[in-house]
């Protein structure tokens, strides 16, 4: 555990804890709108979250390089991570998008 400093091992810590925190909310979130786009969301943040915890794991056991193989895992995750946050980012905008047509569409035949 010497390969980080205490305030650093504070900051990888408290960021794999404020993830789980954030996709737990963006799961309440959904529940609370009814839209499973965000619950969409919340799947899709999983891959960063492992790759988090693959560099958490690594420096903990020193950057051994026996276990070398996690930071290739850990940038992998962080790439599948990033395409499915962007798709999970377009589900959410075309979810909306169509929400808000079909409510502009109601108000036009109200009028």
């Amino acid at each position: 555990m010497h390969a980080l400093s205490i305030p650093t091992w504070i900051i990888h810590i408290s960021s794999v804890i404020e993830w789980i925190a954030a996709i737990w909310l963006i799961w309440i979130y959904g529940e609370l709108t009814e839209n499973r786009s965000w619950w969409g969301l919340s799947f899709a943040m999983l891959p960063a979250l492992i790759s988090a915890m693959c560099a958490c794991t690594w420096h903990y056991f020193d950057n051994s390089e026996s276990l070398e193989w996690l930071v290739t895992l850990q940038a992998t995750m962080t790439l599948v991570g990033n395409f499915t946050l962007w798709a999970a980012a377009y589900i959410i905008w075309r979810s909306t998008k169509s929400a808000s047509t079909i409510e502009a569409q109601s108000i036009k035949s109200e009028q």
